[in-house]
């Protein structure tokens, strides 16, 4: 087959959570261990740092990943889902996996995979090991893709887990408290492995703490152990200082990814580096400066607060949840602007009207649908939007919608295009 043919192949015949949702899913990492038996178990043959949450992860994890590859560690970074090439979800040192290696693993592995229907996600994290075996990375950062418990990603022993956050999201998987979205996202604490968790939270707290005791892994809450200051945007650059209680231990780093959500992450990376360096890995200041400077550069990430355009001032990001989305929020009402416009497009699966009345009702809005079997249709989320006191326009498509916005916009606006994180890939 060819690279399309081979994608092509990949989407259609296996199940895939992002065009059918919970149908793809699988209840247990029963096919993920028999693909990698046969492959030979190559998630034992290389180091890994398992990173969890429901907001967060992917920038936290590029962010790692970027820090341990200026420390001089040949670094796998595994993420989900991409955004606009396959291969951005599987890259070593930055560079994604080649085309070749896509193709030639799929007909190399097509007989098991027919022979026991494994999901998309399940065959992609058997491929990003195999592949970072072959690559003899000396350490691989794994997202995880959903929950934790039950990820395909955890069949692995990493040297450290990190869990960003607890937020609802997913619950119809996850569970409808944050307790039980807790209980999910600690599955990937394993024992005597140390645990850093992003944000000390009321509800989340008592279920990390009984977890890490039950397997004696020490357990670290980055919002409690470090905190942000003298923090100020500098053109394109988000500046901060991290301390550990009075102790200055970065001044005036630089971040590329400017959300201030960022803030969060970036102590959650700090304590990660912290404790990787406390179980013997050798991770500089300097790598930690020149890394956080030059993540997006670094490891390609995209979407997250990212600008797309001037005059009008045009930016996306990936935020889909309440928690994403009043962050996102946060980062508007600081952004100089006369006039908002909103170009959004949703999931049918998502908790929509809890999205809908956060938003403002002086925005000029612009509903659109990416292009997906989970789309909820603009006209639908238009009519749930009208409940809420938000106005605005239908479009068939993302970029008619985009285009629409630009034109009605004036230079001192504001366009923020987001929703859904297969908007902003489409866009993008």
């Amino acid at each position: 087959m060819t690279y399309p043919q081979t994608l092509d192949y990949l989407y259609t015949r296996l199940p895939m959570f992002t065009r059918i949702g919970t149908a793809a899913m699988k209840k247990d990492l029963h096919n993920t261990i028999a693909l990698c038996n046969h492959l030979g178990n190559p998630q034992d043959k290389f180091k890994t740092i398992h990173v969890a949450g429901t907001n967060g992860k992917g920038s936290t994890s590029h962010m790692l990943a970027a820090v341990l590859q200026k420390a001089g560690y040949k670094t796998g970074l595994y993420t989900s889902p991409h955004l606009k090439d396959f291969r951005e979800r599987i890259r070593v040192n930055g560079d994604m996996i080649s085309e070749s290696y896509v193709v030639d693993f799929t007909e190399k592995e097509k007989n098991l995979i027919e022979e026991i229907n494994p999901s998309f996600f399940e065959v992609t994290v058997a491929m990003a090991f195999a592949y970072f075996d072959e690559q003899q990375v000396d350490i691989a950062v794994i997202e995880v893709g959903l929950g934790g418990r039950l990820d395909s990603t955890n069949i692995i022993l990493p040297e450290l887990s990190v869990i960003t956050n607890i937020s609802f999201d997913h619950t119809n998987l996850l569970g409808n408290t944050l307790q039980e979205i807790a209980y999910e996202k600690a599955g990937i604490i394993k024992p005597g492995i140390p645990v850093v968790i992003g944000e000390k939270q009321e509800k989340s707290y008592p279920v990390f703490t009984q977890k890490a005791a039950t397997t004696h892994s020490e357990l670290i809450f980055a919002s409690t152990e470090l905190h942000n200051s003298d923090t100020r945007r500098e053109k394109t650059e988000l500046v901060t200082s991290v301390y550990q209680g009075s102790n200055l231990l970065y001044k005036d780093l630089r971040l590329d990814l400017t959300g201030t959500y960022q803030l969060k992450n970036v102590l959650t990376v700090i304590q990660s580096v912290l404790t990787l360096n406390k179980i013997g890995f050798n991770i500089t200041d300097e790598a930690v400066y020149a890394a956080l400077a030059h993540t997006v550069e670094i490891t390609g990430l995209q979407g997250r607060w990212q600008t797309i355009g001037t005059n009008p001032l045009v930016i996306c990001d990936t935020g889909h949840n309440i928690a994403g989305i009043n962050e996102v929020l946060e980062n508007i009402n600081a952004t100089s602007h006369d006039q908002l416009h909103i170009v959004i497009g949703m999931l049918k699966d998502k908790d929509v009207s809890s999205v809908l009345q956060l938003l403002p009702k002086t925005a000029k809005y612009y509903f659109c649908q990416p292009l997906l079997e989970r789309a909820l249709p603009a006209q639908d989320l238009a009519m749930q939007a009208e409940k809420f006191g938000l106005t605005g326009q239908v479009y068939e498509t993302v970029h008619s919608a985009l285009d629409a916005a630009k034109s009605d916009a004036d230079k001192s606006d504001l366009i923020f295009v987001g929703g859904s994180t297969f908007v902003v890939a489409e866009v993008l």
